[in-house]
């Protein structure tokens, strides 16, 4: 079991540090036993349900409405840990189903989430297109009134985590009712909808259910709207202000993976009549990565306890944590397979997988550069709110 003193930290609450016991329990046992990235539809499928079985899925799906991201970065901190495929089905069961319980009514919230809790019924978050990933405004699928409180649905969604085993899709389309951003609305999409078809499933390097869909005149009702027409865009900054905190928590699993490793190998590797700890070069490379590790921490929590705190708006406090941890991930992943040599780098070694899994989290949900546009841009807007005085001095 990882070092949990940062739970002891002003951040959390006596029920995180009860939660963060009740998924290591779970996730020592198993997330990687249930986990096989030679089958990722079946292993997600089956942590899925496991996870909903152990009521770990009540976080990402709560009942109450109340999205907890404190507990939430926990959980993905834990998984990412001790499995990539565990992290992943977790973390697509909130984000699939975020906008139902931002946004969703009732009616909405009943067909959706009960059997998404339970972890019997895979979500799905259909936003990014070939040609509009970052660039949510320019999203082309279209959504086409057609009489009688009904909309057609067609163009396609592509990079759509679970597509393939998802039983619903949250689909953003264009009704038009603005420009860009402005004319965008969200839906709820059953899988089985007639016209609605898997055209590609897409492997990448740390195997993960992924596919592209293809819309041909899918017809749904107004009811599966969430929130109102042309509130598109607002449903998907909702959800992605909420859960980019969590992309960090990811990566911050990875990395102290990858720290333990590290130090477990240049602790028992002999070379030159002693261990490879024992070279100045290891220990700066150990010491750089607890280094990240920490700098992660205190980013991705400080994001979790803002959002939880109340604070509106989180995007520039998320974007960081994102940020930082997912490239300090990466740099710990790589030094230890640095550190493990020839073994680094064979395949089926953890190293070598922690490697692979870490590089989808510096694209995903707002690549590395998309992020830092947003934290500078709002560093300017910090700028522009100063008092004019004190910017004529600063300048």
């Amino acid at each position: 079991m990882a070092d949990q003193s940062f739970l002891d930290w002003p951040f959390f609450e006596p029920r995180h540090r009860d939660w963060a016991a009740e998924v290591e329990a779970w996730a020592a046992q198993h997330a990687e036993a249930l986990s096989d990235e030679h089958d990722a539809d079946a292993s997600v499928i089956r942590l899925a349900r496991g996870m909903g079985d152990a009521g770990l899925l009540r976080v990402p799906c709560p009942a109450d409405g109340v999205l907890d991201v404190r507990s939430l970065c926990i959980a993905r901190d834990i998984l990412a840990r001790h499995s990539g495929l565990a992290d992943f089905a977790f973390a697509m069961q909130g984000l699939g189903t975020g906008p139902v319980t931002l946004f969703g009514n009732a009616a909405q919230r009943e067909r959706v989430l009960p059997d998404a809790r339970a972890g019997t019924a895979l979500a799905a978050f259909a936003l990014s297109e070939p040609e509009a990933g970052s660039d949510v405004s320019a999203l082309a699928l279209t959504a086409t009134p057609d009489g009688n409180g009904h909309y057609r649905l067609n163009g396609e969604k592509t990079w759509i985590s679970n597509g393939g085993i998802a039983a619903t899709y949250i689909v953003f389309a264009r009704t038009g009712e603005a420009p860009g951003a402005k004319g965008l609305s969200a839906f709820l999409v059953p899988a089985d909808a007639p016209g609605l078809t898997v055209a590609e499933r897409i492997e990448v390097t740390a195997p993960h259910p992924l596919a592209r869909l293809y819309f041909a005149d899918v017809r749904v009702s107004a009811e599966d709207l969430l929130g109102k027409p042309g509130e598109g865009f607002k449903v998907a900054m909702s959800t992605l202000d909420v859960f980019r905190a969590t992309v960090g928590a990811a990566a911050l699993g990875f990395a102290r993976r990858a720290l333990d490793m590290t130090v477990e190998h240049a602790a028992s590797r002999r070379i030159f009549g002693g261990t490879l700890f024992d070279q100045q070069m290891s220990q700066a490379a150990i010491a750089d990565s607890a280094t990240d590790v920490e700098a992660s921490a205190l980013l991705v929590y400080r994001a979790a306890w803002l959002k939880d705190s109340g604070t509106p708006r989180v995007t520039r406090e998320a974007s960081m944590a994102k940020l930082h941890a997912t490239e300090a991930a990466q740099r710990c992943a790589d030094r230890n397979v640095q550190i493990h040599g020839g073994l680094g780098v064979t395949k089926g070694h953890k190293a070598e997988e922690l490697y692979r899994e870490v590089r989808a989290l510096r694209v995903y949900e707002g690549a590395s550069e998309i992020q830092r546009v947003v934290i500078a841009r709002m560093e300017r807007e910090r700028l522009d709110k100063k008092p004019r005085q004190l910017r004529t001095s600063l300048g």
